[in-house]
C-alpha cells in the first residue's frame, strides 16, 4: 500500500497526464491483477504454493525499482501491467497460505485479520506517501521507500512455515474451478461498494485540493486506518457469533451516509470552511469503520458459502469482485472528474452504495441464509 496515492501526483507532475488518461494508466494495474487471478489459483493448486508466493512477491518488490528508471509513460504502463500480474498472484497465494496454515475452527477469523491487514496497508500507504510528498521528497525516494517496505515483507514471507502437501494431478482448467457460483450475488454487491472505495483511495487527495483543503489529505488516510483498526474490535466478534448479515448491513449504511457527506464537502467548504474541514476528516474516520467492518465480514461470507475444497476459489471470487470495483472506480472517478467535478463522482458513488444496500437486503442476505454451509 505504500505507493497507493503518490501515483496520481507522479503521473500529473512527471508525465503531465489528465485525469482520464491517469484513470487508464492506473487501472492497467488492477486489470492485470484481475486477469492473472484465475491462472494463479490454478498454479497454486498444481505446484507447491510457497515458492510461487515468494517468486511473485520478489517480482512485486523489484518493479518499484523499475519505476525509478521509467523514462516514458509507455514504459510506466508496461511496468504497471507486470506489477498487476505480481500483485494478483501474491494476493491469491497469500490468502491460500492463510487457509493452509490455520486450524479450520479459526479460518474465518484468520481470513478476517488477513483482510484487515490488507485494508490497513491500503490506508497507511497513501498517508505515508502523501506526507513524504508534501515534505518535498522526490518520487525516487518514495519508490526506494517502497522497495525497502516490500523487502521487509519478503523477509516475513520467507519465515512463513507451510505444511508439506503431496502434489496432486489436477483436472484441466474449467470456469467453476475459479469462480464460486453461489458467491455471484454477494460479488455484485461487493463490486458496487468497491467502486466508491476505488474513487476514494485514488482521487480524495485531488478532491481535497479542489475544495480548498490544501494540506491534510494524508491525515484523511490516517483517520481511515484508525477507523479500520477500531472496527475490527467489535465486528470480528459479531461475525464469529454468526451475525454476518447484520454486520455487513451496518457497514453499508454507514458508508452510504459517508459518501453523501463527502460529496457535500465542496458546498460546506464554500459556505462554512471550518465546519467543512471537520466533516471531511470525520467522514474519513467513519469510512474506515464502515469498510473495516464490511470487508472482513464479506470475506467470511464468501468462505462460508463454499465447501472446504473450494475455500481458495471463494477467496479468489471475493478478491476478483473487489478488484473489478476498484478498477471501475478508477475509470469512473477519472471520467466524472474530467467532464464534471469530483464531488459529482462521490455523489454517484453514494448512489451506488444505496443500490448495494437495497440489493443486499432483498437478495444477498436471504440468499446467504439459505445457502451457507457453516
Amino acid at each position: 500500500g505504500s505507493e497507493m496515492c503518490i501515483r496520481d501526483s507522479y503521473l500529473t507532475e512527471v508525465f503531465h497526464t489528465g485525469s482520464a488518461t491517469m484513470g487508464i494508466a492506473l487501472s492497467c494495474y488492477t486489470l492485470a491483477a484481475l486477469t492473472i487471478r484465475p491462472f494463479s489459483g490454478y498454479l497454486l493448486d498444481t505446484f507447491a504454493r510457497k515458492p510461487l508466493y515468494i517468486f511473485a512477491y520478489f517480482i512485486f518488490t523489484s518493479i518499484f525499482a523499475g519505476y525509478i528508471v521509467a523514462g516514458t509513460l509507455a514504459v510506466f504502463i508496461i511496468l504497471r501491467v507486470v506489477h498487476g500480474f505480481a500483485f494478483g498472484t501474491v494476493t491469491v497465494s497469500g490468502n491460500t497460505l492463510v487457509i493452509d496454515i490455520t486450524p479450520s475452527s479459526r479460518r474465518g477469523e484468520a481470513l478476517g485479520y488477513y483482510g484487515l491487514a490488507n485494508n490497513i496497508a491500503m490506508s497507511i500507504g497513501p498517508m505515508v506517501g502523501l506526507f513524504m510528498h508534501d515534505a518535498g521528497l522526490s518520487f525516487d525516494v518514495l519508490f526506494v521507500a517502497s522497495v525497502v517496505s516490500c523487502s521487509l515483507g519478503l523477509v516475513c514471507a520467507l519465515l512463513v512455515r507451510t505444511p508439506v502437501k503431496p502434489q496432486v494431478k489436477r483436472e484441466p482448467i474449467s470456469l467453476d474451478r475459479f469462480f464460486l457460483v453461489k458467491g455471484i450475488p454477494a460479488g455484485l454487491d461487493l463490486l458496487l461498494l468497491s467502486i466508491p472505495y476505488g474513487m476514494t483511495t485514488t482521487y480524495v487527495a485531488m478532491y481535497a485540493r479542489q475544495i480548498g483543503i490544501v494540506s491534510g489529505s494524508g491525515l484523511f488516510f490516517t483517520l481511515m486506518a484508525v477507523g479500520m483498526a477500531v472496527s475490527r474490535l467489535f465486528s470480528g466478534r459479531q461475525v464469529d457469533k454468526g451475525r454476518i448479515v447484520a454486520v455487513i448491513s451496518f457497514g453499508i449504511y454507514l458508508v452510504c451516509f459517508c459518501f453523501f457527506g463527502l460529496s457535500s464537502c465542496k458546498w460546506l467548504m464554500a459556505e462554512f470552511p471550518a465546519v467543512g474541514r471537520y466533516v471531511f476528516f470525520g467522514i474519513a474516520l467513519l469510512l474506515g469503520v464502515g469498510f473495516g467492518t464490511m470487508f472482513p465480514a464479506f470475506n467470511t461470507l464468501f468462505v462460508n458459502l463454499a465447501p472446504n475444497s473450494k475455500r481458495g476459489t471463494a477467496t479468489s471470487t471475493y478478491l476478483t469482485s473487489w478488484d473489478v470495483g476498484i478498477g471501475a472506480g478508477l475509470l469512473l472517478g477519472g471520467y466524472i472528474g474530467q467532464v464534471s467535478t469530483l464531488n459529482a463522482a462521490y455523489f454517484v458513488g453514494a448512489c451506488l452504495t444505496v443500490v448495494s444496500a437495497l440489493f443486499f437486503n432483498i437478495k444477498v442476505g436471504p440468499h446467504f441464509e439459505r445457502n451457507k454451509l457453516r
